[in-house]
């Protein structure tokens, strides 16, 4: 008889892989800090001492998880940290801490992503002001940390473009679909990075294991920043122009690491590390993470790094606003950037019987137009039964409190009417604009009309669409979007943010061409190019702006650069009234909103005067924010910390005054600031000082009022103090601080911020 017991090598394989799946069940991502002093001078580099570290667990815990200790190690990082990361059991974790050096450790963590008119609209013009002193941002080089890039675009031509730069040290990875061909003297880097990703999900198979976008948000930030000038660009027939990027000569490396599969920190920082290598001059990510202390968010981590080799780091804020401190990316060292609207609208008309037209708000992509059909009143439009009763003909909604339109879209798809009309005030109304079926959406006051004309109609109302219009000296513009994340920073709320807005609603950029745009009638459509909302898109308008600024000027800080823009914002809207804020009711914009303002390139060129900062300062910062020592060593990557003269008071383009409202001491209170600006103007010049802080209690002054300048490059000092009650009924009050250059044309403005931070007795003090 046959034996069909198993052979004793088949036993032995089987029990070896039981143990090694419970292991990597219990396994976990982790990224892991170490002290590089500590490195024994045997090692060859740090690479060599990671290992070893890693080899070494197999004395503190089972040889069987040795067997998987050489692929242990994801990623050994030269800049962003010193340290590295790796797949680690509990009981591995425990040992690395208790090997020489080890500093600290943080779980890896996942992460999500958060133009035609738009340079225009910013003031940018060919023949005079940032493009031209510039050179359109020739041979600046911004690396985008991203989904990827669709190389093919027209955007990423290099036409027009000159050699690249000798000193770039990066390179184009070939991968799926991807060849390193595809890259030229616009798009100078492709690498891709998911070790972290995949070490989640070791059963995980990668749709485009490389630099090729399939999402389209890497594509569209990218062409926002440096996008080469493509001619007829529209989103079939809305925002039809011209679209280029900020920086149109700027040169493009992507770094991709966010998957269709899901993004982690340990590939981001990786991207990171790797951009700094290769030499980029600007660093763009629309992504963040919420809710961490500096010392544990590896992005303020791996940023600290960019900043000591000159890069200039540019971050959106997030889009969880309206409500305060939901902003990510409240990092003092880089640019938080928050989202508004420009002066264009995308909409659409219906003809009326009698001949009125009546204009409304539409992105759908069908047809341009439908012939003349029957319009019925439906009110709120909830009926789903009746609704479907309809037929072919023009449905008019009204959504009257503003809570039902989403249900009302959603009853009008499943209808399958010929069209329909939104009635409503509800100020997130563009986020319905694209809609599958012709819709056209209009405030109450047009609204009127509609019915009006169906009410008083004596025979059957008729009604006519005419879609693709583009609108532009819409009024007014710039306004804070709703959707944009407001401060203070939870992570340091010392420090004012977010800093600056720019351009973020409904941006028309490059985008990959199989990947679909919208849906009319239940069918896909494509374009090149489309139309993206929120602070992603906003960053990379800050950051092609940067691009122009080094470009300009080449010697100048990330903190010079980050002043430059701020100090130089508009604050006042195409009507010369204050920008106003649509989450808020429409009431003027808090600097918790929109930082100092709308950048400005043109201004930002020449600002007149700088705050400048350097990592002493920050890691004074850092010293009175009550970090151990260790938390702070995570950060500067350095054991030699000099905490000597720890202050909250950096020297920043803003200033912001916590209130405590547990502080029950005292009915009044002084706060005191201390600034050091530079005179990047040309000659002797010569600023007065005045304040605007519409609000009565709190009093403002300034020592001295008056700063005289007698060359370029000399650094002068001022105290801001405020004096005025601990308790208020506002949540938030503000004002600004402008310096305005005597016989000159330099008025240099700071935002001022007085605020309740709600939870103050959770930060440090």
């Amino acid at each position: 008889m046959a034996s069909h017991s198993a052979s004793p090598l088949y036993v032995c394989l089987c029990f070896i892989l039981h143990i090694l799946t419970s292991t990597l069940a219990q396994s976990d991502n982790y990224i892991v800090y170490m002290d590089l002093s500590a490195m024994p001078k045997a090692f060859s580099g740090q690479h060599s001492w990671y290992s070893a570290t890693l080899q070494s667990l197999s004395k503190t815990t089972t040889t069987t998880t040795n067997l998987l200790s050489s692929s242990k190690l994801l990623y050994s990082y030269n800049h962003v940290i010193n340290g590295f990361s790796a797949i680690l059991t509990p009981a591995e974790l425990e040992a690395v801490k208790s090997s020489p050096g080890y500093i600290s450790s943080i779980k890896d963590l996942p992460v999500k992503h958060d133009t035609t008119r738009s340079s225009q609209f910013l003031g940018l013009s060919p023949n005079l002001g940032a493009w031209p002193a510039s050179k359109f941002g020739q041979d600046v080089i911004i690396g985008v940390v991203d989904t990827g890039i669709w190389p093919e675009s027209e955007s990423f031509l290099d036409k027009g473009m000159t050699e690249i730069p000798s000193r770039w040290k990066g390179e184009c990875e070939t991968g799926t679909n991807f060849s390193s061909s595809l890259c030229n003297k616009k798009l100078i880097g492709a690498r891709f990075f998911n070790k972290g990703l995949i070490a989640k999900n070791p059963n995980i198979t990668i749709t485009m294991n490389s630099t090729r976008d399939i999402d389209g948000h890497g594509t569209h930030t990218s062409s926002t920043a440096a996008g080469n000038n493509v001619e007829a660009a529209s989103y079939f027939g809305y925002a039809s122009g011209t679209a280029g990027g900020m920086a149109p000569k700027a040169r493009v490396a992507m770094y991709k690491a966010l998957f269709d599969e899901g993004a982690f920190i340990s590939d981001i920082i990786a991207a990171i590390d790797q951009a700094i290598t290769d030499g980029v001059d600007v660093l763009s990510m629309s992504l963040g993470l919420d809710g961490v202390a500096l010392y544990e968010d590896p992005l303020a981590i791996a940023t600290f790094a960019a900043i000591e080799k000159n890069i200039f780091v540019s971050t959106s804020a997030g889009n969880r606003g309206p409500d305060l401190e939901s902003l990510h990316n409240g990092i003092p060292w880089v640019l938080t950037v928050a989202a508004g609207t420009i002066d264009r609208e995308f909409g659409a008309t219906i003809t009326l019987g009698n001949g009125i037209k009546v204009m409304g708000k539409s992105l759908y992509p069908g047809n341009s137009s439908l012939t003349n059909l029957p319009i019925v009143f439906m009110d709120q439009c909830q009926n789903l039964t009746q609704l479907r009763q309809v037929g072919k003909k023009i449905v008019v909604c009204e959504d009257k409190d503003g809570s039902s339109l989403s249900d009302q879209v959603d009853y009008i798809s499943s209808a399958k009417v010929a069209g329909a009309v939104f009635i409503s005030d509800f100020k997130d109304v563009e986020s319905f604009f694209q809609t599958t079926f012709a819709a056209v959406f209009m405030n109450s006051k047009n609204g009127e009309i509609i019915k009006g004309y169906i009410n008083n109609n004596s025979t059957e109302p008729k009604g006519r669409f005419e879609f693709k219009k583009t609108n532009v000296g819409i009024k007014p513009a710039p306004t804070v979007t709703s959707y944009s994340s407001r401060g203070p920073s939870q992570s340091c709320p010392y420090v004012l943010k977010p800093d600056i807005m720019a351009p973020g609603d409904f941006i028309l950029a490059a985008w990959p061409p199989n990947l679909p745009v919208a849906a009319v009638n239940s069918k896909f459509v494509y374009s090149n190019f489309n139309l993206l909302s929120g602070t992603s898109m906003a960053c990379p308008h800050a950051s092609g702006v940067a691009a122009l600024l080094k470009g300009a000027h080449p010697d100048w800080s990330p903190a010079a650069v980050r002043s430059a823009m701020m100090t130089t914002a508009d604050t006042t809207d195409n009507t010369n009234g204050p920008i106003i804020d649509v989450g808020d009711n429409n009431e003027p914009a808090s600097p918790l909103a929109m930082g100092a303002g709308q950048i400005n390139p043109n201004k930002a060129l020449d600002p007149g005067l700088i705050y400048d900062a350097n990592k002493e300062d920050y890691v004074n910062l850092l010293c009175a924010l009550n970090y151990t020592m260790k938390q702070i060593q995570t950060v500067t990557r350095s054991s030699a910390v000099n905490c000597s003269t720890p202050s909250l008071d950096l020297n920043y383009p803003s200033f912001i005054y916590l209130l405590n409202p547990n502080d029950t001491k005292s009915a009044s209170k002084t706060v005191q600031f201390q600034r050091t600006v530079t005179n990047v103007g040309e000659g002797i010049s010569t600023y007065i000082a005045s304040v605007a802080l519409p609000v009565k209690g709190f009093k403002v002054s300034v020592v001295p009022d008056q700063l005289v300048f007698k060359a370029k490059y000399e650094k002068q000092s001022y105290k801001l103090s405020i004096e005025g009650p601990t308790k208020m009924r506002e949540t938030v009050v503000f004002g600004y601080l402008s310096w305005a250059e005597i016989g000159g044309n330099h008025v240099v403005k700071s935002p001022i911020v007085i605020t309740i931070l709600q939870d103050i007795e959770k930060k440090p003090s």
